[in-house]
């Protein structure tokens, strides 16, 4: 079954994308929809979170990949599938190829994370490690599916892929009936493209927002411009939306479908993480967290009900550990300070009872004495500290200039 149409501009309907929910019954989960009642407070109306994360193989990658690997012609499946991807994708492959008994090939970066290999591997692909960066592992993979007759599976620029993803969106309107705006992170558009489709098809009247990371804004100027345009270099911390050029098909769409795509920092990004994680008690990605960094940023701008689909939660736990630290500065939650001291005995216990009095608590304390900046009974203190918010950071640096310190 294959859901490709010839017309450029309008590739997939609606019934395609009810053909892939009946084609995923028993394969993806019916992921759940859970409330947000920090989110609700500052949005002024209600939000939920649409939990792709808690999807198999955790993201939302699987329904996409699956149907267009189901849609394949037997002597395409008999000449295997091979797929680039630096985590969800290849998962979401790995998976779909494993449940439909087709082979497949994985080329993922030289440093790809660990944890993301070995999933990878573990759910059937033969995973093949190759470049550093994810222009050199794609060139790779389509040059094997040259030399093979592999079939590629591109992460988001096919209508089948963007079908499976369109599912997504009927599951929000059937467990949110009166949701009025949809907020999706966006790379290379196939999620943000499929939920437009098919909501707007049923429902014209929701509002579908699209969040790109200010780093790896793709859309913006394409859509300005009437046509993908790339962005040099895009750098972010949120890998899955990562994407320096829009798909064609899916530009199409989110171009007829999609009403704005907004942007977002990465500190609003960390902060995102971070309440998904304290007050959701939800692991998300930086990717699966941008529309909750929307909300954050600018949450008088969006009408409720409100549904943030939380795309993905496969974040590997070194860059959760730096997210998480950064996340509590931009929270006011952490704070880091350098400030010079008379190199003396018991000026260090002089220093920490003043950051007593104020009750913040020293994580980390580092001396520098050999600097040939400081004088010669003088010493550089580098202090790290958890902190309650903004007020209290003031508080504590206030605190420290009045008892003398110079903080640098």
């Amino acid at each position: 079954m294959s859901f490709r149409r010839p017309h450029p501009l309008h590739p997939l309907i609606l019934d395609d994308v009810r053909g892939a929910q009946k084609m995923l019954s028993g394969v993806a989960r019916a992921t759940p929809m859970e409330g947000s009642r920090h989110l609700s407070s500052l949005v002024g109306a209600p939000v939920h979170l649409k939990c792709e994360n808690l999807q198999r193989t955790g993201s939302f990658k699987l329904r996409g990949a699956y149907v267009r690997i189901a849609g394949l012609r037997p002597e395409q499946r008999a000449a295997g599938v091979v797929a680039a991807s630096a985590g969800n994708h290849a998962q979401g492959v790995a998976l779909a190829s494993s449940l439909l008994g087709v082979r497949s090939t994985v080329f993922m970066p030289v440093g790809a994370p660990l944890p993301k290999v070995a999933a990878t591997r573990e759910y059937g692909a033969e995973v093949r490690l190759h470049g550093h960066v994810v222009d050199e592992t794609l060139a790779a993979a389509e040059e094997y599916a040259a030399e093979t007759g592999a079939v590629f599976i591109h992460p988001f620029d096919h209508p089948d892929i963007i079908a499976g993803q369109g599912t997504v969106g009927l599951e929000i309107l059937e467990q949110c009936p009166e949701v009025r705006t949809i907020v999706v992170g966006v790379g290379g558009g196939g999620l943000a493209a499929g939920i437009g489709l098919a909501v707007k098809s049923v429902r014209p009247d929701v509002k579908v927002i699209g969040v790109q990371a200010e780093g790896a804004a793709a859309y913006p100027p394409s859509l300005a411009a009437g046509h993908p345009v790339a962005v040099d270099s895009p750098v972010t911390m949120a890998d899955g939306i990562k994407v320096g050029r829009p798909g064609d098909v899916p530009f199409a769409i989110v171009r007829e479908y999609v009403d704005e795509v907004r942007t977002v920092s990465e500190d609003a990004l960390s902060s995102a993480l971070l309440l998904c994680l304290e007050r959701a008690k939800l692991v998300v990605e930086p990717a699966g967290a941008s529309p909750v960094a929307a909300l954050l940023s600018d949450p008088k701008a969006f009408q409720g009900p409100v549904v943030a689909v939380l795309s993905g939660g496969n974040v590997d736990p070194l860059l959760m550990q730096r997210i998480l630290r950064h996340g509590m500065a931009a929270g006011g939650r952490y704070l880091s300070l350098r400030l010079r001291v008379t190199d003396r005995p018991g000026a260090l216990a002089t220093l920490l009872a003043v950051l007593t009095v104020v009750d913040a608590n020293v994580l980390d304390v580092m001396h520098v004495r050999t600097d040939p900046r400081l004088g010669l009974t003088e010493a550089e203190v580098e202090l790290h500290l958890e902190t309650k918010g903004p007020e209290h950071c003031q508080e504590v640096e206030a605190a420290l200039r009045e008892a003398g310190y110079v903080v640098l």
